[in-house]
């Protein structure tokens, strides 16, 4: 049964935009390959990590929306584990609040 998953990722910050590109494009790619299938990819650019990790102090965030099973869930966060251009990954599944809460309209705002 496939469920949605959300994984945020931190590469390392010496990347070009083009090789971000492709390392982000190589993730899904792994993903595809252990069945899964990609709902949504975003690359949030390089920002300052909350603390030091490594002597690094940023990276480049992305986030990958996917359905899978969940042996292929958690065989993409053992991958990311071993991977080096990863820093830190982290895999949520989304549950039908948190998708029913996204697709609502913003509440209105009282004075």
């Amino acid at each position: 049964m496939s469920v949605d998953y959300e994984v945020t990722y931190i590469l390392r910050p010496n990347f070009e935009e083009a090789e971000a590109d492709e390392r982000i494009a190589a993730i899904g790619e792994q993903l595809k390959q252990i069945g899964g299938s990609v709902l949504a990819t975003e690359k949030l650019g390089k920002k300052r990590l909350a603390y030091e990790m490594n002597d690094v102090r940023e990276g480049i965030y992305a986030v990958m929306r996917f359905q899978s099973d969940a042996a292929a869930a958690k065989e993409l966060e053992r991958q990311l584990t071993l991977n080096e251009d990863v820093m830190r990954a982290l895999l949520i599944k989304l549950d039908k609040h948190a998708l029913a809460a996204e697709k609502a309209p913003p509440p209105i705002p009282t004075l």
